[in-house]
């Protein structure tokens, strides 16, 4: 009982987006329900948007040879990417029109530090992007087979150790502003710094198992038809966090 209250506490996605009320008193008229096909046409929409503000911070940056060049983009697109996340999540109706802005903000950003990456490991960038793509659909693939299963054990360990990792990055952030070096093993590249980004890798990967389980509720329940933009947009949340891990981990490697 103890360990199904904690479960509610922490809502059963480690994906922000997400919670027990997600889709909870989201009453609906016959014929405009969510549906699983829906939410994947919409998350096809946010990526192509993503991609293609992508291309122009990427494009800028080896244009202009100069990291400076694309900062005022990328800072804008993360301070702008986390105020309509935030939006999005608390005004859920809204998602059709602020899902798509998220998707063109963070691309901004996205595209700044893929190209920062790539211009210090080259081809790192495709390979970032082929694992995260890769563990989206192998994970899809054994969530529809039931080999993975969203158990109340399993959601419990996930979003615990979801929690525990931002609560981490947020120490060594504020740390970092006062001037210290912050928590050495997160961007360290020895054995222990490698092992950390493996498993937050690992974390944020098995996300998308939980956000695949809410969006399939939501399309069982009937939720309405703006739920399959709010539930595009959770996914993208995962994907963008679990694409940037790809990189810090294959950084590491390739610094040794």
């Amino acid at each position: 009982m103890a360990r199904h209250n904690a479960l509610q506490m922490l809502g059963r996605s480690g994906n922000p987006a997400l919670s027990d009320n997600t889709f909870r008193n989201e009453g609906v008229a016959v014929g405009q329900a969510m549906t699983l096909q829906g939410t994947v046409n919409k998350t096809g929409i946010l990526l192509a948007l993503l991609v293609l503000s992508a291309t122009y911070t990427w494009n800028l940056f080896f244009q202009a040879g100069n990291p400076a060049a694309v900062r005022p983009a990328m800072i804008g697109g993360a301070i702008g990417g986390l105020i309509f996340a935030l939006v999005t999540i608390f005004k859920k109706h809204w998602a059709g029109v602020t899902a798509p802005v998220y998707a063109l903000l963070q691309g901004l950003f996205l595209g700044g530090i893929s190209a920062f990456f790539e211009s210090q490991f080259p081809g790192i960038v495709i390979q970032a992007t082929g694992l995260t793509l890769g563990t989206l659909a192998s994970l899809l693939f054994l969530y529809k087979l039931g080999i993975i299963k969203p158990t109340e054990n399993f959601r419990l360990m996930i979003v615990s150790a979801t929690m525990g990792i931002g609560v981490l990055y947020l120490i060594s952030f504020a740390m970092n502003m006062f001037g210290s070096t912050g928590i050495g093993f997160i961007h360290s590249n020895g054995l222990f710094g490698i092992g950390f980004s493996l498993f937050v890798v690992a974390i944020a990967a098995l996300n998308l198992v939980l956000d695949f389980d809410f969006i399939e509720q939501g399309a069982e329940q009937g939720a309405p038809k703006y739920m399959e933009w709010f539930g595009a947009f959770s996914l993208m949340v995962t994907l963008i966090w679990l694409y940037l891990e790809m990189l810090r981990l294959l950084a590491k490697l390739r610094s040794r």
